[in-house]
């Protein structure tokens, strides 16, 4: 069985799990707090060791975040241990992630401009995005900044990509002179 498919499923069963408590804000941050705990280089090595037994790995688990975790994520990160998914739990992370942001109808739009964008051209973007058809009801954006854009923006979100840069139609027009239409149109007459 393929990693996404194993990460999907257990998050999945996470999730349906804290609708039914009613824990769904309280496991999204202790999932988050994982995530971010999991980019640390020694943490992900210890989770994926085989040579590192499954209960030490409960046991790190619990001293780590035992006080800080609701009843709920430590006793999901033990069944993991238990069962030797725990390896798997980076991505687990990610994918809880992603199916509480389909759950509660959140579009994630990334914006790609030349220039840091002001606060005020952010919001008539969300604006706008948020009035469209294209996005869920709930819009988080996340900016950043690529000077071989030269200027405009690009936006990303789902599958759809919306590239004003000034790049992109440079990179237009060049194909259009590569073509030559001109001088083909005046060799046919």
């Amino acid at each position: 069985m393929s990693v996404q498919r194993i990460a999907s499923r257990y998050a999945k069963s996470l999730l349906d799990l804290a609708v039914d408590q009613n824990k769904l804000e309280r496991v999204l941050e202790d999932v988050q707090s994982f995530q971010e705990v999991s980019k640390i280089r020694d943490f992900k090595l210890m989770i994926k060791s085989p040579v590192i037994h499954a209960a030490k790995k409960a046991d790190i688990m619990t001293k780590l975040f035992g006080d800080k975790y609701d009843k709920l994520t430590m006793a999901f990160l033990h069944i993991l241990c238990t069962k030797g998914r725990e390896a798997y739990l980076p991505e687990i992370a990610v994918e809880y992630i992603d199916q509480y942001k389909k759950l509660k109808r959140i579009s994630e739009v990334k914006i790609i401009s030349a220039n840091p964008l002001s606060d005020a051209a952010v919001k008539a973007i969300h604006d706008k995005l948020k009035s469209s058809s294209y996005t869920n009801d709930n819009v988080e954006i996340t900016t950043e900044v690529d000077p071989d854009l030269i200027g405009g923006f690009v936006i990303q979100f789902d599958d759809k990509l919306y590239d004003a840069s000034i790049a992109n139609k440079l990179n237009d027009l060049r194909k259009e002179f590569d073509e030559n239409l001109y001088i083909s149109q005046i060799m046919a007459r």
